[in-house]
């Protein structure tokens, strides 16, 4: 069955959506879309360390985006800045120096709009066995993490006050992001790997009562905006990641059309 390499895509595609999902359904209850990208822009610094040191790209990646998130924190701390304005620094930077490393490496070939755009196509079974295992453990740190989290993300001093420690549940909560970013990097590519986080999220929230039933739709909405966005880019010969993202939009837009078995509120 992983001889076909459009069977290898889905599989791939929807163990990251699976993962991806529960994830994202954080990222805007805590409206940190933006941090997303932080995220995924350091995930070509990711590559460019990868191929200096000649280490494994997943773990170059995620190397990276865990420290762009331990330095947010610090720099956070320090309270010289609003959020906003150090994840705009840490973003752009990350990404001007990943480019700017990756023009001074002559000697070393490899696909950038890959990187940018994704190769789904391209996977292989070791790869799945990687996105699968990987989405696994981040799928169970995440239900480790679940109330602590979802109090902190509701108010961070009653769960402070709980001794749930919400700061630690944070630095693990942008660590499993950074996991992800790194997983998916091959899938939909460092540009818009945000967007397979959020939007299927989202579309959730219009569809889901409680942050549970939003966590389990956005995965199911992730892996049908796979299957979709893979199928269409097989028929009309067009880019997959782009295609999988314009599928995940569409089930958006579905989304914001009333219907009366519909809940009347969004969870959270």
């Amino acid at each position: 069955m992983l001889d076909d390499f459009f069977t290898r895509a889905i599989i791939a595609g929807v163990g990251i959506a699976l993962a991806a999902g529960p994830l994202g359904c954080f990222v805007v209850w805590r409206r940190m879309a933006y941090f997303g990208d932080t995220m995924a822009h350091s995930a070509l610094l990711g590559v460019a360390f990868a191929f200096l040191f000649q280490i494994n790209l997943v773990a170059g990646v995620f190397v990276v985006a865990g420290l762009a998130s331990l330095v947010l924190i610090l720099l956070q701390r320090q309270e010289a800045l609003s959020t906003d304005a150090l994840l705009g620094i840490l973003s752009h930077s990350t990404l001007a120096i990943g480019l700017v490393m990756v023009a001074f490496m002559t000697n070393v070939r490899f696909d950038l709009m890959g990187f940018l755009f994704g190769d789904i196509l391209a996977v292989s079974a070791t790869d799945i066995a990687l996105i699968w295992g990987g989405g696994a453990v981040v799928l169970g740190v995440l239900a480790y993490l679940w109330r602590p989290l979802l109090a902190a993300t509701v108010n961070p001093d009653i769960a402070e006050a709980e001794g749930l420690r919400p700061e630690r549940a944070r630095i693990l909560f942008m660590l499993l992001m950074a996991a992800v970013i790194a997983i998916a990097m091959k899938i939909v590519g460092i540009m818009l790997i945000t967007s397979l986080l959020i939007i299927p999220a989202a579309t959730a929230r219009r569809l889901s009562a409680t942050p549970e039933m939003m966590a389990a739709v956005a995965s199911v909405a992730g892996a049908v905006a796979v299957v979709g966005g893979l199928t269409a880019s097989l028929r009309f010969d067009t880019p997959s990641g782009p295609s999988i993202v314009v599928a995940a939009l569409a089930l958006f837009l579905l989304s914001l059309v009333r219907l009366p078995w519909r809940a009347k509120r969004g969870a959270m």
